[in-house]
């Protein structure tokens, strides 16, 4: 069984692990709010079904990063909750 020290030294490698992650999460979700900003400027006027549908898929793609951003927050928020009770 781990010491208390190797479990909050885990604790921490792991939410270093996951502050890394929200940073990338947060460049991939820039990044889809531009090629949706782009899309939505190319397409002006469309009246292809597809144009719509694409649009709203980034829209989707934005929203569940932002949704994956609360979900990484909370889990960095438990692990260090029980770190603070060893």
């Amino acid at each position: 069984m781990a010491s208390i020290e190797e479990v909050r030294a885990g604790i921490e490698l792991a939410n270093q692990k996951t502050s890394e992650s929200l940073g990338a999460l947060q460049q991939a979700q820039s990044q889809l709010e531009e090629a949706q900003a782009a899309l939505q400027r190319v397409t002006e006027g469309s009246s292809q079904a597809d144009v719509n549908d694409a649009n709203a898929q980034l829209a989707q793609a934005v929203s569940s990063i932002n949704e994956v951003q609360q979900l990484v927050k909370q889990a960095m928020s438990s692990a260090e909750g029980i770190a603070q009770r060893l």
